[in-house]
C-alpha cells in the first residue's frame, strides 16, 4: 500500500488526512501605554506561524502498524524537496521511505528554505499576489532548483535565486537585504551611524526614473557642507556608477570609516526637472546623527508667535527629541502656534510614528489600525498622558513625505487635531518587518497594511491636505507655507 504526500520542508508529518484549525478574526484596540512594548516594530521581530494547526493521523486500520515504529519513523526526518512515498506493509511490521524524484537540501537551499518559510509565515497577502499556495510553492522549487548545485562561494548566485523568488509578490517593499544594507537599514531606525561613519544625507529611491535621489541632509553634515542640495541625484561613488542600484546600496556606499575621503557624482536638475550638469564632490565621511531634530521659533506675517519642529526622520529617538524640543519652545513664551514640518521625511521607525502623534492626542483618540494576513485589526489608541492638546498645530508635508510620517500625519489630521499644509504625501500604507537571517544578512517582509482613524487606505494614494497653498515647495520656508494660514 502507497500513501503519498506533500512533505513540508522542515518537518515530515506522517499522514496525509489533515485538518487545519484558524482562528476568526478579531478586532482589538490597545492604549498607547501597554502596546508600546508590544510592537511588532521593523527592528526585531518574533514571527508566529500559529494561525493554524495541522494535524496528521493515518486511517484506524493502519495505525497500530505505525505506533511501533514511530521513533524510527522520526530518524527519516531529513529535510526533503519535493514528495516522497510512504510505503506500509501491513503483513511486516516494517515501514521504509523511498526517495522518489527528491533530494537532500544543500545549505544554500536550506537558506532560501528559511526565507520562503518566514515569508510565508508573515505575508500580509496570503494569495501571494494571485499566485495561490501551489504558486508560491513552486517559486521556492524553482529557486532551489537554481541553486541546485551550489557551494559556500556562491553567494550571487543564492542571493538572485532569493530575490528573483520574492520579485513574484509584486512587492517592492519585501525584499532579501545583504549585510550592508541590513546594517544600513537598522542604523537609520536607530537614529545612530552603525558604527561607521557616512556623508550626512537621507536617500530615496525615485519610483519613476529609478534614480538615488537625496532627501534631506544632515546640518553640518559633509554634504550640507559641501554644497549638496536635496533632489541632487547620486550618479557614482569613487567611479562606480550607481545606475539601478537601490537606496540602501548607494547608502552603504557613502559609508565607511571616519576621516576617509569619498568621491561622490551628483546631478542637480534644474527648475523643471530637466536634467542639468553633473559635479563631482570629495567628501571626507564623518560620524553624523542621521535624523536631529531641529527647532526654531518666527513670528507670521499675522504677528502670531510660532514653534517649529524640523522632522527629517522617524527613528527610536524621535519622540525623546520631540518632547525635547516642544520643552524648548515652550520656554520662549506663550505660543500661538505650532508647526511640524515633514516635508521630505520618508519615514522609518513606524511605531515612532504612532508615539509622536500620542504627544497630540487626547485619551481614546484612534491613532492607527494594522490590518494582517488574516484580516485581525489591531488598533491603537492614544493615552492622553501628558498630551499637548490645545495649542493649534500645523503639519507641513509635500510628496516625499512617506510611511511613517504619513501615520503621523493622517492620524492628527482624522482627529481634527492639526491641519495639513502643502502637497499631497507618498502614499505608503503599509508595514514590514525588518529582521536578521543567520548569516549577517535581513529579510523585510510587508506583514501589515494600515488603516487611518477614519477608515482611509493610504497606500498609492497620500494624504491631501487641507491647505494647498502654491508658495510651500521644498525650498520655501516653514513661514512661507504659513503665510496666508497663521
Amino acid at each position: 500500500m502507497t500513501v503519498r504526500c506533500a512533505t513540508a520542508v522542515a518537518t515530515m508529518l506522517i499522514g496525509c488526512s489533515c485538518k487545519a484549525f484558524v482562528l476568526p478574526p478579531a478586532t482589538t484596540s490597545t492604549p498607547l501605554s501597554k502596546a508600546s512594548h508590544n510592537y511588532s516594530n521593523i527592528l526585531h521581530n518574533s514571527f508566529h506561524d500559529g494561525d493554524g494547526l495541522a494535524i496528521g493521523r493515518f486511517s484506524s486500520q493502519l495505525q497500530h502498524t505505525i505506533n511501533a515504529f514511530i521513533t524510527a519513523a522520526v530518524l527519516f526526518t531529513t529535510v526533503l524537496a519535493s514528495p516522497i512515498n510512504i510505503h506500509v506493509n501491513t503483513n511486516e511490521p516494517a515501514i521504509t521511505i523511498e526517495k522518489s524524484q527528491a533530494y537532500a537540501l544543500n545549505e544554500n537551499q536550506l537558506f532560501i528554505s528559511d526565507v520562503w518559510f518566514k515569508v510565508t509565515a508573515q505575508y500580509f497577502d496570503q494569495s501571494f499576489n494571485g499566485l495561490g499556495e501551489s504558486g508560491w510553492r513552486a517559486k521556492e522549487k524553482e529557486a532551489f532548483q537554481a541553486v541546485e548545485d551550489t557551494g559556500p562561494d556562491d553567494d550571487e548566485l543564492v542571493v538572485d535565486a532569493i530575490k528573483t523568488m520574492l520579485s513574484a509578490l509584486g512587492d517592492p517593499y519585501t525584499r532579501f537585504l545583504q549585510k550592508e544594507k541590513y546594517e544600513v537599514l537598522t542604523a537609520y531606525a536607530t537614529g545612530g551611524s552603525g558604527g561607521k561613519a557616512g556623508i550626512g544625507v537621507q536617500l530615496l529611491e525615485d519610483p519613476r526614473t529609478k534614480n538615488v535621489v537625496v532627501m534631506a541632509t544632515t546640518s553640518g553634515g559633509p554634504a550640507d557642507l559641501a554644497g549638496v542640495q536635496v533632489g541632487d541625484v547620486i550618479l557614482k561613488i569613487d567611479g562606480e556608477d550607481m545606475t539601478g542600484a537601490s537606496a540602501e546600496i548607494v547608502a552603504a556606499k557613502c559609508r565607511g570609516e571616519p576621516g576617509q575621503k569619498v568621491d561622490v557624482v551628483f546631478l542637480r536638475n534644474d527648475e523643471n526637472g530637466n536634467a542639468g550638469k553633473e559635479s563631482i564632490k570629495s567628501l571626507t565621511r564623518a560620524k553624523v546623527k542621521v535624523n536631529p531634530i531641529q527647532t526654531q521659533m518666527f513670528t507670521s506675517e499675522s504677528g502670531k508667535r510660532v514653534g517649529l519642529l524640523k522632522v527629517p526622520s522617524f527613528s527610536t529617538e524621535t519622540v525623546k527629541e520631540m518632547v525635547d524640543g516642544l520643552r524648548s519652545i515652550s520656554d520662549n513664551g506663550k505660543l500661538d502656534a505650532i508647526a511640524i514640518d515633514i516635508r521630505g521625511n520618508v519615514g522609518g521607525y513606524m511605531p515612532a510614528g504612532v508615539e509622536a502623534a500620542n504627544l497630540f492626542l487626547p485619551a481614546r483618540a484612534h491613532i492607527i489600525a494594522e490590518v494582517d494576513k488574516s484580516g485581525a485589526i489591531k488598533g491603537y489608541d492614544a493615552d492622553g498622558i501628558g498630551a499637548e492638546t490645545s495649542t493649534p498645530l500645523y503639519l507641513l508635508v509635500d510628496g516625499r513625505t512617506a510611511s511613517a510620517a504619513e501615520i503621523f500625519a493622517a492620524a492628527l489630521q482624522d482627529n481634527q487635531r492639526g491641519i495639513v499644509v502643502g502637497s499631497k504625501t507618498f502614499g505608503k500604507g503599509r508595514i514590514q518587518n525588518v529582521q536578521p537571517l543567520d548569516n549577517g544578512s535581513g529579510l523585510a517582509i510587508t506583514r501589515a497594511r494600515y488603516i487611518t482613524p477614519k477608515g482611509r487606505d493610504l497606500h498609492g494614494i497620500g494624504i491631501i491636505p487641507n491647505k494647498e497653498p502654491s508658495h510651500c515647495g521644498q525650498d520655501d520656508s516653514a513661514r512661507t507655507c504659513l503665510a496666508d494660514i497663521v
